[in-house]
């Protein structure tokens, strides 16, 4: 049975620094319109470039995000810190939207001892 409340909006998880530079989380939720046989649809967001990542197994790095972003886990997952020390963990398939491009950063560790690959998607 397919959840229609879940076919409402497309869920994007913000990670953000706040006005004193610590980095924390957010949701951002994206409407979805029917699309008849073929789905549902959020409106279209503009973006400038892609960039293909695969990260290495041992990656486990404290950084800001080098610009606004949205990265797609295409496969592994990923571990991120916010400043604050909270820990969220995501998935092959979900959304990030990195905007802690300032501030004191966050930090990203691989799940698992393997390569993961990603889009980082510009705009």
């Amino acid at each position: 049975m397919i959840n229609i409340k879940m076919m409402e909006a497309f869920k994007v998880t913000r990670v953000y620094a706040d006005e004193n530079g610590d980095s924390r989380f957010d949701e951002v939720y994206y409407p979805l319109h029917e699309g008849g046989p073929i789905g549902y649809f959020s409106e279209k967001v503009g973006v400038k470039e892609l960039i293909f990542r695969k990260v290495v197994p041992t990656y486990d790095d404290f950084h800001a995000a080098p610009q606004r972003q949205y990265v797609v886990l295409l496969d592994g997952g990923v571990e991120i810190e916010t400043s604050t020390g909270e820990k969220r963990q995501f998935a092959a398939g979900e959304v990030l939207l990195m905007e802690d491009t300032e501030g004191k950063g966050h930090r990203s560790r691989n799940l698992k001892a393997q390569v993961r690959s990603s889009l980082f998607i510009i705009f």
